[in-house]
């Protein structure tokens, strides 16, 4: 879960701010502060499930913003692929949505 997490938030990162004539952003660069395995796995460890939606929805922020908005195509893929990572109350429920975020943003780099 935490390496999915991580996973999911470079991805959002790299859509919003890697530029094709720059070096690739990397899980340990400055824009990932927030973002990393650690954080994640701190949030994951002490269960706190709302903590990480909130982590998530930052980054799902980002990524929309770059999409260009809710009302253009891929942002509104995104916002319906993402409505179940916010009904989730368990990690084991998170998993299965945020897999799926994880996949769309890889497809869309």
């Amino acid at each position: 879960m935490r390496s999915t997490l991580e996973t999911f938030a470079l991805y959002c990162h790299k859509l919003a701010y890697e530029k094709e004539e720059q070096s690739p952003i990397l899980r340990d660069d400055a824009v990932m502060g927030g973002y990393q395995r650690d954080d994640f796995e701190l949030l994951v460890t002490k269960g706190d499930v709302q903590g990480t939606q909130r982590k998530v929805d930052e980054c799902l922020g980002i990524a929309l913003k770059a999409m260009g908005g809710a009302d253009k195509p891929l942002g509104r893929e995104l916002q319906r692929l993402s409505a179940d990572v916010y009904t989730a109350r368990t990690f084991e429920a998170l998993e299965g949505p945020l897999g799926m975020l994880k996949s769309y943003l890889r497809d869309v780099l």
